[in-house]
């Protein structure tokens, strides 16, 4: 597993901070999401997405159905992206986004992060 990117976007004081590893097994996957719930205790949600090959997941981490981990793998798919994770950590700022605003902050958070790699 290796650590390829991170990056920050806040919209309306939600903290929104993304992830993208190379992976190859579930294990690393298993491995990585404990290391970042541990890191980020005080996080609402950490919705993510992977592909590893045949083998895909995506959870919204209770965020409302679809707005989070439909978003991320949308973006590994598009970008024919494998052996990737994908994860946002968020800590809620105390506004609700809404499902359209949710959705979008989560699909640009996965775009940016894969983006800024070379």
């Amino acid at each position: 597993m290796k650590l390829i990117n991170t990056c920050t976007l806040e919209v309306k004081k939600s903290k929104f901070i993304a992830y993208y590893y190379e992976v190859k097994t579930k294990e690393e996957v298993d491995n990585i999401l404990k290391d970042i719930k541990l890191e980020h205790k005080k996080a609402k949600h950490i919705p993510y997405a992977y592909k590893i090959d045949n083998i895909v997941k995506k959870s919204d981490d209770k965020e409302p159905s679809n707005t989070a981990g439909t978003p991320i793998y949308n973006i590994i798919m598009q970008n024919n992206l494998n052996n990737a994770l994908i994860l946002v950590v968020r800590y809620f700022g105390g506004t609700l986004l809404g499902a359209g605003l949710l959705t979008r902050t989560y699909l640009n958070s996965a775009k940016e992060v894969i983006k800024k790699v070379d």
